[in-house]
Order: structure tokens, then sequence, then C-alpha cells
């Protein structure tokens, strides 16, 4: 969360409430992954409520640079990844699951990338104007490419998806990422998360619908047996 301390952690509960729901909905173990996501919202947002409260501590510089490190280690690697793969997952057409792996591949491209970044150029995360801002010297020639290989391996996934309210997803992550672009274009890491209960609020819709076709099948099943 982008504003304080209390609204991370509070944004943290609020996830993990949802993320609790959105797993007590998994009809089989290939919907984990995708019923997860709020819970690695949550584990962000916690993260940040914790830098938020250590970063105006110097004697705390060694634990600032961990928890940055493991912040950004779920919003730059593990989610380019996560998404694809948990969509995936769910897929059950072959040629849906052929554009899934296209996406997988590139997720896994931006993943390591941006991993490479993390171990080779400094970081560094500082509060500023009531956000935090962190600052990634990352090399400026593949900065345009990589965001937008990230910005299609975070929302595609979901536009080839065969569950109807998948879109949902997309579009939320979408919007999200166009006003923190326009209106937070310095804190954009940061404020991006802000929109995270938006995104984790429509996991849960979708894992509903995942659950309703999940048990009409197995009636269905059973009926025909």
């Amino acid at each position: 969360m982008c504003f304080s301390a209390t609204a991370s952690f509070g944004a943290g509960v609020a996830l993990t409430v949802i993320g609790v729901a959105s797993l007590k909905k998994v009809q089989h173990p290939s919907q984990i992954l995708f019923a997860a996501i709020p819970l690695i919202f949550a584990v962000q947002q916690i993260a940040e409520g914790v830098l938020w409260l250590i970063l105006p501590h110097p004697a705390l510089l060694h634990l600032q640079k961990y928890i940055t490190y493991f912040f950004l280690v779920f919003a730059q690697i593990i989610w380019p990844l996560w998404l694809p793969v948990a969509v995936l997952l769910l897929e059950k057409s072959k040629t849906r699951r052929l554009f899934q792996k296209i996406l997988i591949g590139i997720g896994l491209l931006v993943s390591g990338y941006l991993t490479y970044c993390l171990i080779h150029y400094p970081v560094h995360a500082d509060i500023n104007c009531y956000h935090i801002a962190y600052e990634q010297v990352y090399p400026a020639k593949l900065r345009v490419i990589g965001g937008l290989l990230y910005i299609i391996a975070t929302i595609a996934p979901p536009l080839f998806s065969h569950i109807k309210r998948m879109w949902i997803l997309s579009l939320t992550v979408f919007i999200s990422y166009i006003i923190t672009t326009v209106f937070y274009d310095n804190y954009v890491v940061s404020v991006w998360c802000f929109f995270a209960s938006v995104v984790s609020l429509s996991v849960y819709f979708i894992m509903r619908e995942v659950s309703e076709i999940d048990k009409a099948f197995y009636k269905s099943y059973v009926r025909d047996k």
C-alpha cells in the first residue's frame, strides 16, 4: 500500500480474508495457485507495512534492505510467472492452453530478467510524499520492452481463458496499471499494489464461478453413471 503502515497492514488483513475465502472455493488442486493470488498480495502488503515502520530508522539499514528485496521479489519476479501458470492450470481447452504456455514463457523471461537486475543493480526504498519510492537503477534500454512484456504476462493470460468472468481480472489489472502510471509515475511499484484488493476481489468471484462449474459437472457425471 502506498499511504501508511496502518493502510498496508489493513490491506494485508483484508487480502488474507479474501484469500482464505477464495481457497475455500477450491474443488481441485489445480485451482490452488489461482485461489491463492490474494494471499500473495497480502504478503506484499504486510512486507511493505513493515518497511513503512523501519525506513525512518537508519540503524535498521540492513533490515530495510532485506524487506525491500522481499517486497520486490513478489512484485517483480513471482507475480509475472505465478499468474500465467495459475490460469493455465484452470484451462481445459488444448488450443487455449497452447497460448497460455506461450505467456508462461514470456512471464519466465520477465522474471528471469528482473531477477538478474535485482542481483546486479542497486535497489533502494525511501519514503517520499506519503509514498514509498523504490529506486531501481535498471538498464534504461530494456526498461520499455521489459515493462511491456511484464504487462503482457500479467494481463493477457486471463483473456485466453475459457472461464467467462476471467476477463474481469485482466480489466482490473489493466485499469490499475493505467491509473498508477498516469497519476503516480514515480511510485508505480508501490501504488499499483494499492489496487490489489480490487484484483483479489475479482479472483474470489472467479473462484465462485469455477466452483459452480465443477459442482455442475460432478452432478452431471453422477447422474450419467
